[in-house]
């Protein structure tokens, strides 16, 4: 285990609400980052992505990188631009 995965464990263990927030935002990180895989998996560019949902590169771009308050709908529209579909579970 590294020495960030201890101290991130630890920090949790000791501060809930820090855990809470780490885990909302790693959450949130995450969806992010499996939009630009998805994006350059199906070998398109922010730019392209963005003129086939008729909207700009820079919402691609806070989409990615800050995956806060995305709608359901809009993760929806862009899967089906990129030529795959959303699938969500509870787990």
């Amino acid at each position: 285990m590294s020495d960030l995965k201890k101290y991130i464990d630890e920090r949790k263990k000791e501060d809930r609400k820090f855990g809470e927030k780490y885990d909302e935002g790693y959450e949130r990180f995450k969806i992010g980052v499996m939009l630009r895989e998805a994006r350059k998996s199906a070998g398109m560019t922010q730019e392209q992505l963005a003129r086939k949902l008729k909207t700009k590169k820079t919402a691609i771009s806070r989409i990615e990188n800050h995956a806060e308050d995305v709608k359901l709908s809009t993760l929806e529209k862009v899967a089906s631009a990129l030529g795959k579909r959303l699938v969500v579970k509870i787990a």
